[in-house]
């Protein structure tokens, strides 16, 4: 994937879900992301509201002196728990497909934490923009319990029978840890394009 060199980036946009899932392990590593996201200094856009992983990502980040901008199509903020207690900054849009364009014009680079359909939804809509040169925008998977695994063997049996490309599993960087995912985000080198 071409990639613009400098990956010293500022803005990360953070997918997930408006659960906490089943696993203690995914509310810690919601936490984990927030906390290391402000650690480097880097501010969190995210797919906005009070609920689930996202609430534990943003407060983490907030907290900790990030800026946090949330984004939400206007159909969810009736889902929200609450608005009082909201965690930085909230753009309210008209739908999911504007939801993601934002988030595409406010982010360097994308983490997808574990989620839902319409985490599911962005994930496919910023690989196939990716694939189709729409941006350039680095991709990371959080593996959190190996959360990705199965995305992961479709693309490869896609692969096999010739319906996507193999070069389409290099929009993807993976780790299991945030820490470590952001340190492979900041650290990419692109290939050169053939």
């Amino acid at each position: 994937m071409a990639a613009t060199p400098n990956r010293q980036f500022k803005n990360i946009c953070v997918f997930s879900g408006f659960n906490y899932g089943k696993h203690k392990e995914f509310v810690e590593a919601a936490i984990d992301l927030g906390r290391s996201i402000a650690e480097r200094k880097l501010h969190l856009e995210y797919g906005g509201g009070n609920r689930g992983l996202s609430k534990l990502v943003s407060e983490a980040a907030f907290v900790r002196g990030s800026q946090v901008l949330g984004i939400i199509p206007r159909a969810l903020k009736p889902l929200d728990s609450s608005s009082d207690s909201l965690t930085g900054e909230e753009l309210v849009v008209l739908g999911m497909q504007e939801r993601i364009t934002e988030m595409l014009n406010h982010a360097d680079a994308f983490i997808f934490l574990l989620g839902d359909l319409a985490t599911l939804e962005a994930l496919i809509t910023l690989a196939s923009w990716a694939y189709l040169h729409i941006h350039q925008k680095l991709i990371g998977l959080l593996k959190v319990n190996n959360f990705y695994d199965s995305f992961i063997a479709f693309l490869n049996h896609a692969i096999k029978n010739y319906f996507i490309p193999s070069t389409a599993k290099k929009l993807f960087i993976c780790a299991h840890t945030a820490n470590e995912l952001l340190d492979l985000l900041q650290a990419y080198r692109p290939e050169p394009d053939p």
